[in-house]
């Protein structure tokens, strides 16, 4: 699963600009909207521990209209940390 990666800070601006646009007051709001989410992960991706996965980017970007050519992303490889997860295992 490729992963979404944001300059610090605007990945939590960019969810805040989803929910503006589609008049949504909450996360928690949002999964009852057709979203399958845990609302933990929800929280994660908002607090930026996590980043988020590119299929729920493109879903949010196309309800709230949003088009991604106009964000400063970067796409991930689905297997960006698995080097330097076994680098630091080894020791």
């Amino acid at each position: 699963m490729k992963r979404i990666k944001f300059r610090k800070g605007m990945q939590k601006k960019f969810l805040n600009l989803v929910l503006e646009k589609i008049n949504c007051p909450s996360l928690r709001e949002l999964i009852n909207r057709g979203f399958s989410v845990s609302y933990s992960s929800l929280k994660n991706y908002y607090s930026e521990r996590r980043l988020l996965p590119k299929e729920l980017f493109l879903d949010l970007c196309y309800v709230a209209k949003i088009n991604p050519e106009n964000l400063n992303i970067k796409f991930l490889n689905k297997n960006w940390g698995q080097v330097i997860g076994g680098k630091t295992g080894k020791k």
